[in-house]
């Protein structure tokens, strides 16, 4: 994490160059995402470990300088990697959950969101792993990283959410499943204890099948 802490440190000399994002043509647009799409794939392989202004760049088949037109900096940069990694995330995830929804509860919903969390390919995990480390690492500079990350997942987690619920009650469950969720990944991560995050995830399901049965 101190690689990547440093990576950033090292373009902040650029990022006050002065130069300006695109104006947003359609023109512009098209070569901005087009870039993104480059460093997003590139991110996707190998990690943020030494992510830098000039690797993405070199990634993106362009300059630096080309990025700071198209983008406010490194840290804009990468937030916008992440997200769009988060999406895909969350596509898989959806695409689980439409095919459970012959079973019409959420605790099915919601272990179908989380066989496509376990089976995911290793280096998205990883990387999206990493951009929640360095938020905590760096909070000053990164907590947007996290935040971000909840206002993706969280809609689409109260999406799953039976649709005669209370808004405050959809909203309060998927602040717990997310909650919970991210807690047993770090512990696959960090300890390799697959078999006590498999358990902690049954109690979670349990406890949303009591969920579901007292709201009727």
């Amino acid at each position: 994490m101190e690689a990547v802490v440093m990576g950033f440190a090292a373009d902040e000399a650029s990022r006050q160059a002065g130069y300006r994002r695109s104006a947003g043509s359609p023109r512009g647009e098209a070569r901005r995402r087009e870039l993104l799409d480059r460093v997003t794939e590139d991110v996707a392989l190998n990690g943020l470990v030494d992510f830098s202004l000039r690797r993405a760049a070199r990634a993106a088949g362009t300059t630096h300088k080309v990025l700071l037109y198209h983008f406010d900096g490194v840290e804009d940069l990468l937030r916008q990697v992440v997200f769009r990694l988060r999406e895909r995330r969350i596509e898989n995830a959806m695409a689980a959950a439409r095919e459970a929804s012959g079973q019409a509860t959420l605790a099915a919903r919601i272990r179908a969101v989380w066989s496509t969390l376990v089976e995911e390919e290793s280096r998205l995990r990883r990387v999206l792993d990493q951009a929640i480390g360095l938020a905590m690492y760096d909070p000053d500079r990164h907590s947007d990283l996290a935040r971000e990350a909840s206002r993706q997942y969280l809609p689409v987690l109260e999406s799953l959410c039976p649709e005669h619920w209370p808004d405050r009650r959809r909203r309060e469950v998927s602040q717990m499943i997310l909650a919970t969720l991210r807690g047993f990944l770090l512990e696959r991560l960090t300890t390799g204890d697959t078999e006590g995050a498999a358990a902690g995830f049954e109690a979670l399901i349990r406890m949303l099948e009591r969920e579901e049965a007292a709201a009727g």
